[in-house]
Formats: C-alpha cells, structure tokens, sequence
C-alpha cells in the first residue's frame, strides 16, 4: 500500500513580512490566491469574485470579511461564503499553515 502523498505546499512569506492586515497573492495550481493576515489568523481564498471574476486582492477587509472592489459584494474569509449580493456563490478556501515563522498555503 502507497502512502498518500502530500499536496505541495507554497510559501507566502515570513510571518515578519506578512503583519496585521496583509494581503499578499501567491499562485497555487496556475490559480491566483489572495492570503489575508485578519486578527492574527491568516486566510487564503481564490483571488476571484464569483459575481463577475474581479481579482479580491486590495479589498477591504472588516468584520472578518473583504469586499470586492467592482461591486461591493463581501466574502467571509473563513467560509468564503457571500454575505452581500451580487455574488450568491462562494469563493473557493485554501489551507493555510503556519511552520517555524513562515506562512503556507495548500490546495485543499
């Protein structure tokens, strides 16, 4: 029997590099991902608004939610579930892992 193999994980940055209210993209499987320091945790979604394909990056980020620049509709970080129209599906999670004081990202 085959051990499973473990999915590559990508590193963000150093827990230095990535404070408090961070936004940082990094690619996972040729998709853009926005990861979020909010509050101390951090949270990884597909840079991608699923109401008209925006990139989340730069959105604001409150109440445990970042809001899309085009159109307003707001995402929760730990869900990615929409809270606000126009978007009515969820964004796609990534896990996020800290190790040794650096930030990863995995495929879920």
């Amino acid at each position: 029997m085959t051990e499973p193999t473990q999915p590559e994980r990508i590193l963000v940055g150093t827990l230095d590099a990535l404070p408090e209210g961070s936004q940082t993209e990094v690619m996972v499987d040729e998709q853009s991902v926005v990861v979020i320091n909010y509050q101390g945790q951090f949270y990884a979604l597909r840079n991608n608004c699923t109401h008209q394909h925006y990139p989340l990056l730069g959105g604001d980020v409150d109440n445990g939610r970042i809001t899309c620049e085009k159109h307003g509709a707001k995402f929760e970080l730990a869900t990615g579930k929409p809270k606000t129209l126009p978007a009515v599906k969820p964004v796609q999670l990534y896990k996020t892992e800290v190790e040794e004081e650096k930030v990863y990202v995995l495929p879920l």
